[in-house]
């Protein structure tokens, strides 16, 4: 595996090592699918390089979660064609996968994620999705492509008939009455701010294993503000790491990704905010995983510990 230049967190050696770290971050920097605003392409060397900053010690968790060892991987080769990057990550994510890595992916914008999600059920059999984006992204096509961001749910929704989609607030009629034709499960952002949507049950009927997939648009626009389709009204900062918590400690999540950032000069505070959130995740994999009892504090580098 070759080694990113910048490691996330930018921690001491000891702690980013690929041979002894239990995670691994996945730059996927493609932003061939997007449709409106443009960016993506360089979001993950912004993510990597606000991780600098970010404080290795987390007050909610009262721990330093880089200690598990975080490794840093530098971006594959990504084919020019929407087939061929779908071809190139899901053969990325699963070498890591087959070295016991939990995978982070950093996008790029959302068309992406299937790759991923495709080698995650490979290695478990089945898998469950947890989305959380402003758009539902069920139309069968875009623009002419059924691999476009906005398709993406449409190809998981393929591989899997388990999957939550919270925070929407901007969809087509066709994918409304998709949603109700079927129906799946989709908390819109009036519903779960207005409780009209039973989330904690929605989350309970979720099979093991779990993976994420965070467009970041999901947030709103006071949080995290360069993203290539933005909507107003989005999760507050507290909503939403208080929804992702709930979703770790009470399923097992074997990866995630973050998507759809869009790098802005001018806006440092939208790629530090997704540094951050990746973080936040990290830890409470970890955090739950000490909940299970199936390991304790402090946790040192010492390869797979998921």
């Amino acid at each position: 595996m070759i080694v990113h230049p910048k490691a996330f967190l930018a921690p001491e050696e000891e702690f980013s090592q690929y041979e002894t770290a239990a995670a691994a971050i996945l730059p996927f920097p493609y932003e061939g699918g997007v449709s409106y605003g443009k960016g993506t392409g360089e979001a993950p060397d912004a993510i990597l390089d606000a991780s600098a900053y970010v404080e290795f010690y987390d007050e909610v968790l009262k721990a330093e979660p880089y200690r598990m060892g975080i490794a840093t991987l530098a971006a594959p080769g990504i084919p020019g064609t929407a087939e061929g990057m779908i071809q190139t990550l899901y053969e990325s994510t699963s070498a890591l996968l087959q070295d016991e890595k939990f995978v982070v992916v950093l996008g790029g914008d959302h068309s992406i994620s299937s790759g991923y999600f495709r080698a995650l059920r490979e290695k478990y059999g089945q898998l469950s999705c947890v989305q959380l984006d402003a758009h539902s992204d069920l139309r069968p096509e875009y623009e002419g492509s059924p691999l476009s961001h906005a398709s993406v749910m449409a190809r998981i929704r393929e591989m899997t008939p388990h999957a939550l989609q919270v925070g929407i607030r901007a969809m087509c009629i066709e994918e409304a009455q998709a949603i109700a034709a079927n129906n799946w499960q989709v908390c819109t952002m009036h519903d779960f701010r207005h409780g009209l949507f039973d989330l904690d049950s929605a989350i309970q009927a979720l099979p093991d294993p779990v993976f994420i997939t965070v467009d970041v648009d999901a947030f709103d626009l006071s949080v995290i503000a360069t993203t290539g389709t933005p909507e107003p009204g989005g999760f507050t900062w507290d909503e939403a790491l208080g929804l992702l918590r709930k979703i770790f400690f009470e399923r097992n999540v074997v990866g995630f990704d973050v998507v759809e950032l869009s790098y802005d000069p001018a806006d440092r505070f939208s790629a530090f905010s997704t540094a951050r959130l990746v973080y936040k995740m990290l830890g409470y994999k970890l955090a739950a995983e000490v909940a299970r009892g199936r390991l304790t504090w402090p946790v040192k580098p010492q390869g797979p510990l998921f």
